[in-house]
C-alpha cells in the first residue's frame, strides 16, 4: 500500500505543480511539503521524511477537492468527483403498473425474470415486459408476487410458492422476524425472515426457516438494498401436512361417525 508522502506527490503531479506552488496552494511553506515528500536530511546521510499534520492534510483535501479515503489508503480515487455515489434507499418503487381504473396492478416477477428484473427494476419498458394483474385484496400500497426460489423457507413457503409482498417505504419500518422479500445488488432477490440493525449497525440480519440444510444467517448493508417488499399473502401448490392433534381429532370423528352408524342401524332392526 502506498504511503501518504506518496499519495501527496501523487496529487502535485495531477495538477501539474512543483512543491512550492503547491505548498502556496495550501498555506504552508516549501520547506513543509518539501520535508513530506522528499524527507530532511540526516547526519548519517539519509532523509527522514515528515508526517503531514492535520491541518495540511485539510488544507489539501478542501483545496484539491481530494477524496479523504484515498489519502488514507482506503480508495484508489483520488478526486471527490469521481467517487461513485451511493444510491439511497427510495421511498416508493420506481416503476408502478396501472389498469384502465388507474388502480395499481401486482407485478408478477417468475424466477426465469429474476436477473432481468436486477438490471430493469427501475426501467419501465422491462417492467412492462413481466405478468400484471389486479388484486382487490391487496390494497393500500404497492405490491409485487414473486416466485419462491430453492428450499431455504421451507417449513414457511416451497419452492414454486408465489410470496405477495408490499412495498416498505423506509428501512425503518422493518419489523424483527416478519419476512420480507429483498432486492440487493450482491445478492440479487432473497426471500428470508429479517432483524432489524439498520440504526445501530447499519444492516439487516437475514434469516432462513429450513434447519435442515446449509443456510446460515447473514448480514446486508443498507447501501446495498434496492428494494424491500412485506409479505403478507402468499399461495402454494403444497398442501400442509397434518398436525398430529389433527390426526387424533380426524380418528375420533370418524369413529364417532361409525359409532353413530352402528346405533342408527341397530334401532331400526329394534
Amino acid at each position: 500500500m502506498k504511503q501518504i508522502d506518496e499519495k501527496i506527490t501523487e496529487i502535485i503531479n495531477h495538477f501539474k505543480l512543483n512543491n512550492y506552488a503547491f505548498s502556496k496552494r495550501i498555506g504552508v511553506t516549501g520547506t513543509t511539503i518539501d520535508s513530506i515528500v522528499n524527507g530532511r536530511p540526516q547526519d548519517d546521510g539519509s532523509r527522514k521524511k515528515t508526517k503531514p499534520g492535520y491541518d495540511v492534510l485539510s488544507a489539501i483535501i478542501d483545496e484539491f477537492n481530494i477524496n479523504p479515503d484515498y489519502l488514507f489508503g482506503k480508495s484508489d480515487v483520488m478526486l471527490k468527483q469521481d467517487v461513485t455515489q451511493i444510491q439511497t434507499y427510495s421511498g416508493v418503487p420506481q416503476v408502478i403498473s396501472v389498469n384502465q381504473e388507474n388502480e395499481e396492478n401486482v407485478i408478477y416477477v417468475p424466477v426465469k425474470a429474476r436477473a432481468g428484473y436486477l438490471d430493469g427494476y427501475g426501467d419501465s419498458e422491462f417492467i412492462e415486459t413481466l405478468p400484471s394483474f389486479n388484486m382487490p385484496q391487496l390494497n393500500n400500497g404497492t405490491f409485487r408476487c414473486f416466485e419462491v426460489k430453492g428450499n431455504s423457507m421451507v417449513r414457511t413457503f416451497f419452492d414454486g410458492d408465489l410470496v405477495f409482498g408490499k412495498y416498505i417505504e423506509h428501512l425503518n419500518y422493518i419489523k424483527d422476524g416478519r419476512v420480507y422479500v429483498i432486492v440487493s445488488k450482491n445478492d440479487g432477490i432473497v426471500l428470508k425472515r429479517v432483524i432489524n440493525r439498520i440504526e445501530a449497525r447499519g444492516k439487516l440480519i437475514l434469516k432462513s426457516d429450513n434447519k435442515d440444510g446449509n443456510y446460515p444467517t447473514y448480514t446486508i448493508d443498507a447501501e446495498d438494498i434496492m428494494e424491500v417488499w412485506y409479505v403478507t399473502m402468499f399461495a402454494s401448490k403444497q398442501m400442509p401436512e397434518p398436525v398430529d392433534v389433527y390426526d387424533r381429532l380426524h380418528e375420533l370423528e370418524s369413529k364417532l361417525v361409525e359409532l353413530q352408524e352402528a346405533v342408527k342401524t341397530k334401532t331400526l332392526k329394534n
